[in-house]
């Protein structure tokens, strides 16, 4: 979202690309962003920046990082001031701001702090957050706001496109409704502090509230920050019986009620990625 006219330099927190991943046959899987870059521009280099993007998707720790390197501070110092900040957070969400840095172009005007740019993140999550169309949606699915963030910030995380962002929102609740866990490897990741939803068989044993392998339900706190494209989804997903899906090659993400064909699925990813895996390289044209 853009709130101001164009800036004359800009601190970006960029994505660098999207992971697929190799699957067991009753896991729900989708794709995920890369280790994120800061890419600072400006008419000079020395110059401070005047905007700082945060793009969708983005974790909290990520954001502070990039408020750090914004406002030329030591590392750590923005989390350091979540004390002082003062944030309107809802009461789910015990003081953890996770979720509710909402995602957008931000001034930084000068003598701008960590608490004022936190504050207005959150302010602004929360006239998104907070309007008719969300809340009433929220409320339609028998859950609150907070819950609602939580559930896009899995939609943002798995869904390959925007137009799957719907349908991964059905299939969390369609499993919560099954009493199923939700098996998200994002959520999972989100645990590990990795930026990739690649897991192994051991990774799903930890022993953390974000394992929805182990644990029922919504993890705890969103896992990032999401936009109001995938907070739409999760308060107005489509109707379907999914349960499960896999993103098999780009722009072909399929979803399934019947675990024999999701198996199927997972079976002609990994093929394909074991076929991309042992391809020569390509050599120079002759």
């Amino acid at each position: 979202m853009q709130k101001n006219t164009p800036p004359r330099s800009t601190i970006r927190l960029t994505r660098r690309g999207r992971i697929a991943l190799v699957v067991t046959a009753a896991v729900v899987v989708g794709t995920a962003v890369a280790v994120p870059l800061l890419i600072l521009g400006g008419e000079k280099d020395d110059a401070p920046p005047a905007t700082l993007v945060i793009p969708e998707g983005r974790r909290a720790s990520e954001v502070y990082a990039a408020v750090d390197k914004a406002l030329a501070l030591p590392a750590g110092s923005t989390k350091k001031s979540l004390a002082k900040a003062a944030l309107r957070l809802p009461g789910d969400a015990k003081g953890n701001p996770e979720g509710y840095l909402f995602p957008a172009t931000y001034p930084l005007p000068e003598k701008t702090t960590p608490q004022k740019l936190l504050a207005l993140m959150v302010d602004t999550a929360n006239e998104k957050f907070n309007g008719a169309p969300i809340a009433a949606g929220a409320q339609r699915n028998a859950i609150n706001v907070y819950q609602a963030v939580t559930i896009a910030s899995i939609v943002q995380a798995e869904a390959a496109t925007r137009a799957d962002m719907g349908k991964v929102a059905r299939v969390v609740f369609n499993r919560l409704e099954r009493g199923m866990p939700l098996q998200m490897d994002s959520t999972l990741n989100y645990a590990l502090g990795r930026p990739t939803l690649r897991t192994t068989e051991g990774d799903t044993r930890i022993d953390s509230p974000y394992n929805t392998y182990q644990r029922m339900g919504l993890p705890p706190t969103p896992i990032a920050n999401p936009g109001v494209e995938a907070v739409r989804a999760a308060v107005n997903p489509p109707p379907g019986d999914w349960l499960y899906f896999v993103t098999v090659r780009p722009g072909d993400t399929r979803f399934t009620a019947d675990l024999a064909e999701h198996q199927r699925n997972v079976a002609e990813f990994n093929a394909l990625r074991k076929s991309a895996a042992g391809a020569p390289a390509a050599g120079p044209a002759a």
